[in-house]
Formats: structure tokens, sequence, C-alpha cells
């Protein structure tokens, strides 16, 4: 072969494969994204939501609006923390809102129509809390289990676009027949910042309302506390520039607001409303990791549907951590119908000093106080 024809061969095999690679698009073949590949740093969005939908307004109208709203931004992810439903069925409804299976149908539907990976956890009205009778009188494990066959039965997020997560797949958690896989225990690495969701549970992390099950909360706790803990030495093993958890109880953090979380003392995590306390272990866990990774840390949580961004995490010595920060989800206000149907886009950038950017997003469509210019 002469030189040049070699040349002009070696060209057009270039050209083949530089037209493959951006044929294959950001998701790669079969429109999944394989999040072990963490290069690039570069600035990228990803979108949070949860508590919702609780009516059948928000099922039918704000729901729809907000995923609208998400599918016309460039999102890496999207996740929503916890709550397809309000914590008690509502008699007459034209949407599910008890634990039938149509619920996690219904979710299910709404989770693929996102353009963007969809990620979620579970939340206690869609399973700790369905043994309520307005809730249809389930097992709450046997709801649990459904919820894994249903949102969690492959390493691969939904949405129309897939990302590979790695999967607790240890057998630490209860099911109906004994322990169980954590499946919906997630952790993925994308753009030099590690995630993680976690499932931890309102209703006292399942110690308290219709039917406590602390047999059920102890095996799961363990298994949350493992998962947070290699959470962080993945992150520490990869020079993770941040860590974001994706959780959905509001565990409460200090002494603050007894009508929003529950209450504790900040410095011995211990809580002090008289409630079954199913988050203090947990949370001095956290604590210890928070502090000895150094940089930020961003806890995503829903439950208590009040949005805020704040750091209520303080040491055992009452001095703020300065590196932690509570990000609390919009959340279902069903009085004012899809007032609060709304999402936060967070600006990643593992360059920056903090990683984290946020920018509440309201669904034009969703405004009922003051309508959209």
């Amino acid at each position: 072969m002469s030189r040049t024809m070699l040349f002009a061969t070696v060209a057009l095999l270039l050209i083949a494969a530089t037209t493959t690679t951006l044929a294959s698009g950001k998701f790669g073949r079969d429109n999944r994204h394989d999040s072990d590949d963490d290069q690039d740093r570069g600035t990228y969005a990803i979108g949070l939501w949860g508590d919702l939908p609780y009516s059948d307004i928000q099922a039918t109208v704000g729901v729809p609006n907000l995923i609208a709203d998400l599918n016309r931004n460039d999102l890496a992810f999207t996740a929503h923390d916890g709550d397809l439903k309000a914590g008690s069925g509502t008699p007459g409804s034209i949407t599910p809102t008890v634990c039938s299976d149509a619920l996690y149908a219904q979710g299910l539907k709404y989770f693929n129509s996102l353009k963007a990976p969809a990620i979620l956890t579970p939340g206690d009205n869609d399973w700790t809390d369905c043994d309520r009778p307005a809730n249809g009188g389930f097992s709450s494990l046997e709801r649990l289990d459904h919820e894994r066959k249903v949102f969690f039965s492959t390493p691969f997020t939904l949405g129309q676009h897939r990302l590979r997560q790695e999967v607790q797949t240890d057998p630490l958690c209860l099911g109906v027949s004994g322990k169980v896989p954590c499946v919906e225990n997630r952790r993925w690495t994308l753009g030099g910042v590690t995630y993680a969701t976690i499932n931890i549970q309102g209703s006292c992390n399942n110690l308290c309302d219709t039917a406590p099950d602390p047999a059920e909360f102890a095996a799961r706790n363990q298994a949350n506390i493992v998962w947070l803990q290699q959470t962080f030495e993945e992150a520490r093993a990869r020079n993770s520039a941040a860590i974001m958890f994706i959780t959905q109880a509001d565990p409460g953090f200090d002494a603050s607001d007894a009508t929003r979380a529950p209450v504790r003392d900040p410095k011995t995590l211990a809580e002090t409303d008289g409630q079954p306390d199913g988050f203090q272990s947990y949370l001095l866990a956290l604590r210890d990791q928070v502090v000895a990774f150094e940089k930020p840390v961003a806890y995503v949580h829903g439950d208590s549907h009040y949005f805020r961004i704040d750091k209520p995490f303080l040491d055992s010595k009452g001095q703020r951590l300065e590196n932690f920060t509570r990000v609390e989800t919009f959340g279902d206000h069903q009085e004012n119908g899809t007032n609060d149907v709304n999402w936060l886009k967070v600006f990643v950038d593992a360059r920056s000093r903090e990683v984290f950017a946020y920018q509440p997003q309201i669904v034009p469509a969703n405004r009922t106080a003051v309508p959209a210019p």
C-alpha cells in the first residue's frame, strides 16, 4: 500500500470513529449512561423534587406541569425524595391515593416520562404508613417489597435516558420473607461529585404511627449506616469534590422548630420531644463522616414540606459544620392546589469552592397566588 493510500485509510478510520462517538450521544448505547466515567468535571445541572402528588389536581395538573418544566431543561438527572401520595387516602379521589398497585404504576409513569435519568427514594406515605386503615390497611413490608420490584429491579435509574448506579446488594434489610437486599439504596458519581440515596423514613423511621416495626427499623438503620460510611469511603477514593445524599425524612438537627421537624439536642443529637428516636445513631454516624470529609456535603430531604436551604448541623461542641448544607425540597400543601408544586435546580461544578449552587424553579403553569407574567 502506498503512503498516500495509507494516510487516506487512517483518515477514514478516524472520521468513522468520531462519527460513531458523536452518534452514540451523551447517554451511549441503549440510552444508558455509565456513571463510572468520571473524567469530565464540567458544570452541569440536576433537578430535585418530592412529596408529590398529594391530591387529584396535583396528580392531573400540577405534576404534569412540573415534569414538562423539568423536560424543558438540560439536566444530568432528576431526583424525587419520597412520598408518592398523601399520608392517608382521599375518599372520592379519581387518582390513586391509597397504597394500591395503581399508586406505584402512576409514579412509574411519571418517572419514565422524564427525559433525564430519574431517581427516587421511597417515602413513608408510600410504605411505612400503608398499614393505616385510611391507606387500605396494607402490610408495610409487603408494600416496600413491591416498591423494590417496581422501581429498583435493575441497576439503572428510571427515565427515558438511564444511568447505571451502584446498588446495596447485601441482604441487610427486611422484607416479608426475611432478609433482602436494600436495593433502594443507590450510589453514583458524576462530574467529580458522589451521590447516594438512603432509605430514611418519616414516622420516626418506622418506630411510630399505626404499626411500628422495630425489627425492620434496626436492620435498615444498620444497613443505612453502612451505606453512608461506604459512600464517604468511595468519595475519598475517587477524590470527589463533594457528596450529595438524597433521603426522605426530615430527622431534625436541632431544637429550633418543633412544627417542622423532630426536636433534638444539637450537641448529643438525642431527640427531646418524647417521640421514639429513629435517627440519633444515624445522625451521629453522619456527623462523624461530615467532619472527617471536610469537603461540601449536601443533604437533600423532603417530609416537612417547607422549602429551605440552611446549615442546621452542629458538632458536639455546638459549632456549626460549615461544610454541611441541608436542602429541603418543595412539598405538598393541598389547601393551595398546585401552589407548591415546584422544583429545585442545582448547578454542580466540582471545580468551584462550594460545588453546589441552588436556584428554585417556580413552575409558571402552577402559579396560583400571583399569576405568571
